[in-house]
């Protein structure tokens, strides 16, 4: 299936990984791009970022194993570390022998796994607020859908009315009045889909074991080029743990955002599609560096 987004050409492809149809959005022509979206998301999460990156990437934007359009299958392994390498699979599915990875909230947690890994198959990192093991942040509620009754409540969202799911996204952005047309549909079109949400329950209950598998991988990405890119009003993974993921990435530059809350390539596309692009393109060694954009 062919679409538009923007100016750009997109096509809509099934790929078949360790026996599983996986669907991708793949737009433009150069050195390829994967876009990895957070815990409850889809491809269509990067729809303000694919017109620009396919200028000068070949855009993969990826519907996460078991989200999205891709095909469910239960009992999946839903942990970073068979996540991670599922996309090396998906990479191998592709005939990619590498790309550059950019990913947001728990699929950052995810590309950081799949470089640590599997180094040689990640050649740059871009880091949107990724989920890792120095915040604390949303603990609480990840205990709670851990319990029966929370994994209960969870089968419930689905269902709950459009307002209330639209308000839950506002609530992860800065300024709620940045929140474009069809933003939503990117987030909730899945949830429907039977073993979504089973997926998602997954995740969260190996959520703390991951972090302590995360953490000790975090070694691994000591010299791997990464950008980090932070709302200083992100209330879900919190820009102090930045600067602790800095201490270990050493060729690391941050990129704090003003104003900005937890979806800065959707809140601020514009700032984040520049920042992405030069960061693919730069070839000279990154040293260490914190660097603050105004928002508009």
């Amino acid at each position: 299936m062919v679409g538009k987004i923007g100016d750009s050409q997109v096509d809509e492809i099934f790929v078949q990984v360790n026996g599983m149809r996986v669907h991708l959005q793949r737009s433009g022509d150069g050195p390829p791009l994967l876009l990895l979206h957070g815990l409850v998301g889809s491809a269509r999460n990067w729809q303000q970022n694919i017109s620009f990156l396919s200028q000068h990437a070949t855009v993969y934007a990826v519907d996460l194993f078991n989200m999205g359009e891709s095909e469910r299958v239960i009992g999946l392994d839903a942990g970073l570390e068979a996540t991670a390498d599922g996309l090396a699979a998906l990479l191998d599915a592709l005939d990619l022998p590498h790309a550059d990875v950019a990913g947001h909230s728990h699929g950052g947690a995810v590309a950081m796994m799949l470089a640590a890994r599997h180094p040689q198959r990640v050649r740059k990192l871009i880091l949107f607020a990724p989920a890792n093991p120095f915040c604390d942040f949303g603990h609480q509620l990840i205990r709670f859908y851990q319990t029966r009754f929370g994994r209960w409540f969870a089968t419930l969202i689905p269902i709950l009315p459009r307002s209330l799911k639209a308000t839950a996204l506002s609530r992860m952005y800065g300024d709620p009045s940045r929140v474009v047309e069809g933003t939503l549909d990117g987030y909730i079109n899945g949830l429907q889909t039977p073993g979504t949400i089973d997926h998602i329950l997954r995740i969260l209950q190996s959520w703390f074991d991951d972090m302590v598998t995360l953490r000790s991988a975090l070694a691994e990405l000591a010299e791997k080029p990464t950008l980090l890119i932070w709302g200083d009003r992100d209330h879900t993974v919190g820009l102090n743990s930045a600067h602790r993921l800095q201490q270990i990435m050493m060729r690391s530059k941050l990129m704090v955002i003003p104003g900005v809350g937890h979806i800065p390539f959707a809140e601020m596309p514009d700032e984040c599609n520049r920042a992405m692009r030069e960061w693919l393109v730069e070839p000279r060694p990154v040293a260490r560096l914190t660097r603050r954009h105004h928002a508009a």
